[in-house]
């Protein structure tokens, strides 16, 4: 490489020479930043989305290549976020291909130090024994001799991660239960 060629490929004399004169542009681009291509560049499809942690709803584009999720980005066409995410959104990939994202049940006995696997049919199954046993104990017909026919055996708080739908589902069951305190963490 020549001293001229060096000093042409120097980003202060393209700044100098060229119509970038600010150098907030062309002029401090080098070959390698040329080079380089975006994340979502590979990405077969962009599904729209909604971010699933709170409740105000932001837009998100979410690029999968070969089935699987690549990249999660601020949708620009939403109204709601206008392409912006907040720290939370930004990670949500995380939910899909984190590292620390379990798929099988975990399960520590009471006074326990040590988590051991569980079968999902188990586990469903002690919830819901124990779901039982709660609304079986703390069931309330009357109070103050008004009829109330309810629970206050357990609760519900909902997290920011349940879309509408499954929210609505939530409330239904455990309104049919008999619970009273039905919360998410959303509107809280």
């Amino acid at each position: 490489m020549g001293v001229r060629t060096w000093i042409t490929e120097w980003p202060v004399y393209r700044q100098l020479s060229g119509p970038d004169a600010t150098g907030r542009g062309a002029a401090v681009k080098s070959k390698i930043t040329a080079e380089r291509r975006p994340r979502v560049a590979t990405a077969d499809q962009v599904v729209k989305s909604v971010c699933p942690y709170c409740a105000v709803g932001c837009g998100q584009n979410v690029y999968v290549s070969g089935g699987k999720v690549t990249q999660i980005e601020g949708d620009p066409d939403s109204p709601v976020s206008r392409g912006r995410l907040c720290p939370k959104g930004s990670a949500s990939l995380q939910l899909t291909t984190g590292s620390a994202r379990q798929y099988q049940v975990l399960y520590r006995r009471p006074h326990g130090t040590e988590w051991e696997r569980l079968d999902l049919n188990q586990a469903m199954d002690m919830i819901a024994d124990r779901v039982i046993d709660a609304r079986r104990a703390g069931w309330q017909w009357e109070q103050d001799g008004q009829r109330v026919r309810r629970t206050l055996g357990f609760a519900s708080l909902g997290g920011a991660t349940l879309d509408n739908e499954e929210n609505y589902l939530i409330k239904k069951l455990f309104t049919a239960l008999g619970a009273i305190q039905i919360e998410n963490q959303a509107r809280v």
